[in-house]
């Protein structure tokens, strides 16, 4: 794998249960300096949502190499409700040791970038160029420790492809949606008729992975506000309201009833990140049907990809800093990858075989180091997410599920959004 291609890719994502997971471990990875004394018995604490791939296996590698430090690892519901406490508590007390941050709302943590610890000059220059430079505040601080990217392919059903008449191998799906949205919408309207049940997970997935796809979305660089007038933006919503609606399960993502649907069949399609795989598999752990195809609408996307943070008033600084390099380190990232698709964003993980020759048992054995390697080769565009990204797409994720609940018509969704962003 070029590193020079995954450093043209562009850059996730919400939990689905809460867990503690007591461990040991101390130093490792060369970060932060060790403490007065370093066999005193100590307690870090990691908040993340989703599945960053830290399995019990893997903290437990930490834990054996540093037996003094008690780690407690604990995972929000989605990735919402780690955003409201990481803003509420930032620069006070009750945040964890470690804190993850998701992409989509990184813009936000770095205003506050000198509550945040310094990460050591050691780790510097090992990430991808954009993933490391969104990390690094105007005065040269690195205060984030990257973790993954996730480019996207397209995760389905395949005997729920064959029961509805469409292709079900990974190469001739991957044909059936080479093209742009429309075509992906096109299928939809097949499975649909063929069916009864729409073919989407969620109709805010397809407006996320349109979104990905603009280089400009809410605001631009200098700070000029164009959500309301940006016509690629009004586009994706007429064209998300429109067709990928009817053809959804539900609005969003996240849901008790959408994490149980991936078992039960009553959607065979997602957009999927390298991340999601091991959201399907923990929720659908007995389905045999699932695969991913080497294919995303329009080209190439990636959605989500986050960042472990250190509140710079924690109570073991130092030590934090140390578990935060081990975890994020290629070695590790590539072992996350394994457990949980997250794909790193490292780029001496793109050398190692146990990425590029990794397979999925649980997606039919695809080949996925391979399939998300050339994903990530396909993205060409790294929308500009500023400070306010968040709030615009939330509230627009919010008008269209308005329409998909029927509160709103269409052009009366569109017409409250636009009010919304006025009163921002």
């Amino acid at each position: 794998m070029n590193s020079r291609a995954f450093r043209r890719s562009a850059v996730a994502v919400a939990a689905f249960s809460a867990t503690a997971i007591v461990l040991a471990g101390c130093a490792g990875g060369g970060g932060g300096e060790p403490s007065a004394d370093p066999d005193e018995p100590i307690t870090l604490t990691i908040a993340t949502f989703n599945d960053f791939g830290y399995t019990d296996e893997l903290l437990q590698e930490y834990m054996d190499e540093n037996p003094n430090v008690t780690i407690v690892h604990n995972r929000a519901a989605e990735s919402g409700d780690a955003r409201a406490n990481y803003f509420q508590k930032l620069g006070k007390e009750g945040l964890a040791d470690i804190e993850a941050v998701e992409i989509d709302w990184f813009a936000e943590a770095m205003q506050y970038s000198d509550l945040l610890a310094e990460a050591p000059d050691s780790v510097k220059g090992r990430w991808l160029d954009w993933k490391e430079a969104a990390a690094t505040d105007g005065d040269g601080r690195l205060v984030g420790f990257g973790t993954d990217i996730g480019p996207q392919g397209i995760c389905y059903r395949a005997d729920l492809f064959e029961a509805a008449g469409l292709p079900s191998d990974r190469e001739a799906v991957a044909e059936l949606f080479n093209g742009d949205w429309e075509n992906y919408l096109d299928v939809a309207d097949q499975y649909k008729a063929a069916t009864g049940k729409p073919m989407i997970d969620s109709a805010n997935s397809v407006l996320q992975g349109i979104v990905n796809q603009m280089e400009f979305t809410y605001t631009e660089p200098d700070g000029t506000i164009i959500a309301t007038e940006n016509p690629d933006i009004e586009a994706a919503y007429d064209l998300v309201t429109e067709r990928a609606v009817p053809n959804s399960a539900y609005p969003g993502q996240w849901s008790d009833d959408w994490f149980a649907s991936m078992a039960n069949g009553e959607f065979a399609t997602m957009l999927c990140p390298g991340w999601m795989l091991g959201v399907i598999s923990g929720n659908a752990p007995d389905v045999t049907g699932w695969d991913i195809a080497d294919v995303f609408p329009n080209g190439g996307g990636n959605w989500g990809g986050s960042y472990l943070t250190v509140p710079a008033n924690g109570a073991n600084v130092d030590a934090a800093l140390q578990l935060a390099d081990w975890l994020t380190a290629p070695e590790q990232q590539v072992k996350a990858f394994t457990n949980a698709g997250t794909f790193p964003s490292q780029i001496e993980a793109y050398e190692d075989p146990a990425l590029t020759d990794a397979t999925n048992e649980y997606f039919n054995d695809a080949p996925t180091g391979q399939i998300l390697s050339q994903r990530a080769e396909a993205v060409t565009v790294a929308p500009y997410k500023d400070a306010s990204y968040f709030k615009y797409h939330d509230a627009l994720q919010n008008a269209v599920t308005r329409v998909f609940d029927g509160v709103e018509d269409q052009q009366t969704s569109w017409d409250t959004w636009v009010a919304e962003v006025e009163a921002f």
